[in-house]
């Protein structure tokens, strides 16, 4: 009789111990002939799902191996409801962390289709922005979701939601008061992901500062500021004001270069050499230009450089290479067109 009370004290840890290995040791060998498959075969889909299932699949396996443990070797009183209880929690986790982790799989699908990195980038910042903001989305209501099924575990919190239920309307008036800024920055996140007006790395002009869309969250948006500054505006500024987006449809743009000249300048020789510079300019697109005389003045006229340019960027640097270079041309060569301050002498009567 002792030796089998003895035998019975060990026979639950045993068990329990020998199912969380055996449950370890068939994820890890299922996940072990999926991985041979996936890089025999290439397949993104498939190595980003495993990479990004691995830890929360492992958890999830042991867990259900330990709590079928505890059901089969017969663990009762309190040990075994909180044995039970603490590993269902423990699963519901397992299973929130695995649903979080099929969102980062679009977004490493998308990332290898769809280079944000190449010259005509606007599908692949469209489907960046949309995957990043509805995976923003989706983690926040697992997550939400995952937090009430732990808490209504929980038979006292049960019992006050039950005597709560009555005053639900009032607290959901009051909740909603309370969280309407950040109810309004989710639906302003949504409603950019789907008709957006912004996208990742688009080219804007906000509060006077030119940028580029860095991230899009659930509550703000970070424009990365020419100087490398990082302005934070919250997402829903971009739905309620007015802003400048460079690169809406498409990345080109046209920039111009003013220019003051005195009458005397001679117009078709600053074409021919704004002409001259477009040409030797790997800025230049190569598809517009133009040199036009836009305003005259009391003293000087006023000369329009315009240039095309693939980016934003590439047209910023076009216009000041053009700027320098036209001015050290008028200098050397026609420094008379250079904007002179003519003054004439008085006639005095004798």
């Amino acid at each position: 009789m002792l030796a089998t009370a003895s035998d019975r004290i060990w026979v639950a840890p045993v068990a329990v111990v020998g199912a969380g290995l055996l449950g370890l040791g068939l994820q890890w060998l299922v996940f072990l002939v999926l991985e041979r498959a996936s890089v025999r075969r290439g397949a993104t889909l498939r190595c980003s799902v495993l990479h990004r299932l691995r830890a929360s699949s492992r958890l999830a396996t042991v867990s259900v191996a330990l709590d079928i443990a505890v059901a089969v070797v017969g663990v009762h009183g309190m040990l075994g409801t909180a044995l039970a209880h603490g590993l269902g929690i423990v699963v519901v986790g397992s299973v929130a962390w695995a649903l979080i982790g099929l969102t980062y799989v679009f977004d490493d699908v998308a990332k290898q289709r769809y280079d944000i990195t190449a010259a005509d980038n606007l599908r692949a910042r469209r489907v960046h922005t949309q995957i990043q903001v509805f995976r923003r989305v989706a983690i926040a209501g697992v997550s939400f979701l995952a937090l009430g099924v732990v808490l209504l575990s929980f038979s006292p919190i049960r019992a006050i939601g039950a005597s709560l239920l009555a005053s639900a309307g009032v607290a959901g008036i009051v909740i909603g008061l309370a969280a309407r800024p950040a109810i309004g920055n989710l639906i302003a996140g949504i409603q950019i992901a789907v008709t957006q007006p912004i996208k990742v790395d688009d080219v804007v002009v906000v509060e006077g500062h030119w940028g580029r869309i860095e991230e899009i969250s659930l509550n703000y948006v970070t424009v990365r500021v020419w100087d490398l500054r990082r302005l934070i505006l919250p997402i829903s500024y971009f739905t309620l004001q007015p802003f400048e987006n460079w690169t809406r449809q498409r990345a080109d743009i046209v920039g111009w270069v003013h220019l003051e000249v005195d009458y005397s300048a001679p117009v078709q020789a600053i074409r021919e050499r704004f002409h001259e510079i477009l040409l030797e300019s790997s800025n230049w697109d190569g598809k517009a230009w133009s040199l036009q005389v836009t305003g005259v003045g009391t003293e000087t006229m006023q000369l329009r450089a315009m240039m095309s340019a693939r980016d934003s960027s590439a047209s910023w640097d076009l216009q000041c290479e053009v700027r320098e270079r036209l001015v050290d041309f008028l200098r050397t060569e026609h420094p008379s067109a250079l904007p002179r301050l003519r003054t004439e002498p008085g006639t005095g009567r004798s």
